[in-house]
């Protein structure tokens, strides 16, 4: 599923959960003041609680498109060079200047 469906599909779902909070809620039950509490999740040998909140966090990342992630390689790549032009040369630059001052 691209960026753009997942975005839509998102601000449906928060317009849907608005519509439901305005709307006045019916229960054919009288209420509690007592609630009960929510069983905490518990993982198993196998699978471990938190390999379950990695794996439930996991499912929730928007990957980057192939295009995205070649255009980001390339700046990547071009800055490093430049970055690494530019020390290069303050390098020779201050060496050069170390020769012709303190070593003559």
């Amino acid at each position: 599923m691209g960026r753009e469906m997942r975005r839509s599909q998102e601000r449906a779902e928060r317009r849907q959960k608005a519509r439901e909070a305005q709307q006045p809620r019916r229960s054919s039950l009288p209420p509690t003041s007592t609630s009960a509490p929510e069983a905490p999740r518990t993982g198993s040998l196998l699978k471990p609680r938190w390999a379950l909140d990695i794996i439930s966090e996991l499912k929730k990342v928007t990957w980057p498109s192939r295009r995205e992630v070649a255009n980001l390689t390339t700046v990547v790549v071009v800055i490093s060079m430049l970055l690494g032009l530019v020390m290069g040369g303050a390098d020779l630059f201050f060496g050069w200047l170390m020769e012709q001052t303190l070593l003559r």
